[in-house]
């Protein structure tokens, strides 16, 4: 039998790791003579002498503050090695309904998905129904480490017999692995509270948000609580992004019910809690607010919080200050004057993420808005017809 790290495996997934990242700093400092250390990484891992190495720990503080922690980069490549070799097998096992960090998922689907399910109960908007809303509490900072070894088992055991002393090797030295232990502080801590970081959890709790296979496992783990909702409690509409659920229901008392049962299933099974103070119940013709769009049965809404922030960054343009990123924390730094290119060029693609995100909303009206009451010294620098096409505004 060939050992999944086996050299050209090993190559795969560096090349897979670097992908459009080339030209960063670390990345190019692995390139240099990379051969020679795949083949040594390769040799490590047959030999079952990989050890993870140090994290780079910073925090994120938009929206609002996160525990980052980013492995260095030939942890990353074995990252991808082993999600490589697990995920086209187990992505078969998730449900549909699940939308996070999966290939051809995403958000939008998310909404859309949800928007459809909201027709289906409905019978297309002709019957009464409701919703239910509810969230993990702190759900990576809770995932129970020798849980996700047994679902991880269970799984390896059915799908990669052959591979699965490998496997099992790998994803126990990657899950039991503790950052904290060895870590570099790379960016100004903001106050996270402590069931919020991986400095306050208990042993054997916790994966570090940042790195590809927390996210991976994230989905294994949870692929739990899918299979019991459409399985055991027979749920025809629901909707999950990551720790973030939806139900669909021509009775309330229905949901209700459905609820209190998921609550001991995941205290019971995942060692799991929701987050009763995040619990939202309605009328599905009141919009539900998910997934950074307001999803109703007619028509998909944006965040007033995402137009606040376009807005406030457009206006600080047009007062002549940028929003900067300086080590994860944001800022408003003032431009040079007169305004040169390059600051026009970056609030272009600022706004173009915006829009990107903006036009698979209902927001016409509100994009022509933005344009006339907002983008100031933009209309003094580029040629009408160019902003009228470059923002996408005609069309529709």
């Amino acid at each position: 039998m060939n050992s999944i790290f086996e050299t050209e495996n090993v190559l795969e997934a560096y090349l897979s790791c670097r992908y459009n990242k080339r030209n960063k700093g670390k990345v190019l400092e692995y390139e240099i003579s990379y051969e020679e250390k795949i083949m040594k990484l390769s040799e490590k891992l047959k030999k079952r002498k990989y050890e993870c190495g140090k994290s780079v720990c910073f925090t994120v503080t938009h929206p609002k503050p996160r525990e980052i922690f980013a492995a260095e980069f030939e942890d990353r490549v074995v990252h991808h090695l082993l999600v490589g070799k697990l995920e086209p097998e187990l992505e078969k096992t998730f449900s549909y309904s699940s939308f996070a960090c999966r290939k051809e998922k995403g958000t939008l689907k998310a909404s859309k998905y949800l928007r459809s399910r909201m027709n289906k109960v409905t019978k297309n908007k002709t019957k009464k129904a409701y919703y239910g809303q509810f969230d993990i509490k702190s759900f990576f900072m809770s995932i129970d480490k020798g849980k996700l070894l047994e679902i991880l088992e269970e799984e390896i055991s059915k799908k990669f017999k052959k591979e699965q002393e490998e496997l099992m090797w790998l994803c126990e030295k990657i899950v039991n692995h503790d950052p904290t232990q060895n870590y570099v502080n790379n960016g100004v801590f903001e106050k996270i509270p402590k069931h919020k970081s991986l400095f306050g959890v208990k042993k054997g709790k916790g994966l570090a948000i940042g790195n590809l296979t927390s996210q991976f496992f994230a989905n294994v783990y949870l692929n739990k609580l899918d299979q019991y909702v459409k399985r055991n409690l027979k749920a025809k509409h629901y909707v999950r992004y990551v720790d973030d659920f939806v139900i669909l229901s021509e009775s309330f008392e229905e949901i209700v019910d459905m609820r209190e049962k998921i609550s001991e299933y995941l205290e019971k099974e995942l060692f799991l809690e929701l987050q009763p103070s995040k619990d939202k119940y309605g009328s599905i013709y009141g919009g539900i607010d998910f997934v950074g769009y307001v999803v109703k049965p007619s028509h998909v809404l944006v965040r007033d919080r995402l137009v606040k922030n376009l807005k406030n960054k457009l206006y600080f343009f047009n007062q002549g200050y940028f929003l900067e990123t300086k080590k994860s924390k944001q800022e408003y730094l003032p431009m040079p004057s007169p305004l040169s290119k390059e600051n026009v060029s970056k609030m272009l693609s600022t706004i173009n993420s915006y829009y990107g995100y903006l036009i698979q909303g209902n927001t016409f009206k509100l994009r022509r808005n933005l344009y006339e009451k907002h983008f100031g010294i933009l209309k003094k620098v580029l040629e009408p017809k160019e902003q009228y096409m470059y923002f996408g505004i005609m069309n529709e």
